[in-house]
């Protein structure tokens, strides 16, 4: 009933920008990937503990960027460090941090998201941010984890506009519970599938029998491809994909940041499958990790059990790593793929328009994607 009340509200809807803002997550449209059913923010800030802060920047007719932080838990990251692990699909990025991450296989910081050309700016500030925390006196190393995408299409990249003020307000702001979704923080100026991309999130929680774990992700879109939903050809049916014209394609580079977390008690062995998952869940969406994609999966685990408390006491024993046996992985696995896919199809649903002297990134218009799900059956 909720659907066909939205579906008749969206085509009822004049054409033009009238409506043109008018957004509406996944859910709302009957969109709803797998068989697992959402928390309840249906965001990464399901999993207990995780926060989520944007600062947007949105300045004169050319600065269109922002930072989005990610934090573990409410404690401080440096001290209670948290088991992390990376996945790369396609390595075209500049992804900060990555080669301790995966050689020790834990987080030391907040996950930063933001521009291409801002991302040593942003890693410098939250460097700072790191060590006036308490307990952090005597610190001289600190791994900064920073992710991007390149948003120079609408934004003054050149100009590298991330300020220590905005990654501060990022990480300072930062909150459990919903999440804002689009044109936002790390999204504002990002582009996917030919329209405008920008945050996304979505989570599941597994059923008693399997665990009853909590699986969130938060994406940064910026990519391209030939949408698809729920295995309808929207983009097709839209006529805006890739190699639409094989003389003037339409884009299909970008980038993709898929950041995963999850309370199940993980090492970093799993939680590199876990990331790998990840990207089952963004080439349901209709990517397919063109040359110059950044396909980044990062994916950490909340669980008490699983991380390290420092400083240890002199002779105080390392603790033991607990980790799910392998045979209980299958239903996170299909978790973070089904998470993955509807918070990408959010980070399209909720953006809105931007425009700048560069260019205008227009919203996908959700009248149309009804009208295609419904073509194909899809979505009722």
């Amino acid at each position: 009933m909720r659907y066909r009340m939205l579906l008749a509200l969206f085509l009822a809807l004049p054409a033009g920008p009238a409506w043109a803002q008018a957004r509406a997550r996944a859910r709302d449209l009957g969109v709803a990937p797998g068989v697992f059913r959402p928390g309840a923010a249906n965001a990464i800030t399901d999993v207990t503990g995780v926060r989520v802060g944007h600062a947007t920047l949105v300045e004169g007719d050319s600065v269109r960027t922002g930072v989005t932080a990610i934090l573990p838990h409410g404690g401080n990251p440096f001290l209670e460090r948290v088991p992390a692990a990376l996945h790369v699909g396609n390595g075209f990025g500049k992804f900060l941090g990555v080669t301790q991450l995966r050689e020790l296989g834990e987080l030391e910081t907040p996950i930063l998201l933001t521009c291409t050309l801002c991302v040593w700016r942003a890693a410098d500030a939250m460097t700072q941010w790191m060590l006036e925390r308490p307990g952090m006196e005597e610190v001289r190393s600190i791994n900064p984890v920073v992710g991007e995408t390149n948003d120079g299409g609408l934004n003054a990249i050149r100009s590298r506009p991330i300020t220590a003020a905005a990654v501060r307000s990022a990480l300072e702001g930062a909150t459990a519970g919903p999440v804002t979704e689009g044109s936002v923080g790390a999204g504002t100026g990002t582009q996917a599938f030919s329209w405008k991309g920008g945050i996304g999130t979505s989570s599941r929680v597994l059923p008693g029998r399997l665990g009853g774990w909590a699986v969130g992700v938060l994406v940064q879109t910026n990519f391209g491809g030939i949408l698809q939903v729920l295995g309808a050809p929207v983009g097709k049916e839209l006529g805006s994909y890739a190699f639409k014209s094989l003389v003037e394609p339409a884009p299909g580079d970008g980038s993709i940041i898929m950041v995963v977390a999850t309370d199940a008690p993980l090492s970093d062995r799993n939680l590199e499958r876990v990331a790998a998952r990840a990207i089952m869940g963004l080439a349901r969406t209709g990517s397919f990790a063109s040359n110059g994609s950044g396909d980044y999966a990062i994916a950490f685990s909340t669980a008490e059990s699983v991380r390290r408390h420092l400083p240890r006491a002199p002779g105080q024993p390392a603790p033991m790593v607990a980790d799910l046996p392998n045979d209980e992985m299958s239903g996170i696995f299909a978790a973070a793929v089904e998470a993955t896919e509807e918070a990408i199809y959010n980070s399209l649903f909720m953006a809105t328009t931007v425009e700048s002297r560069f260019g205008r990134s227009e919203a996908i218009p959700l009248d149309k994607v009804v009208a295609a799900l419904r073509k194909y059956g899809v979505g009722k």
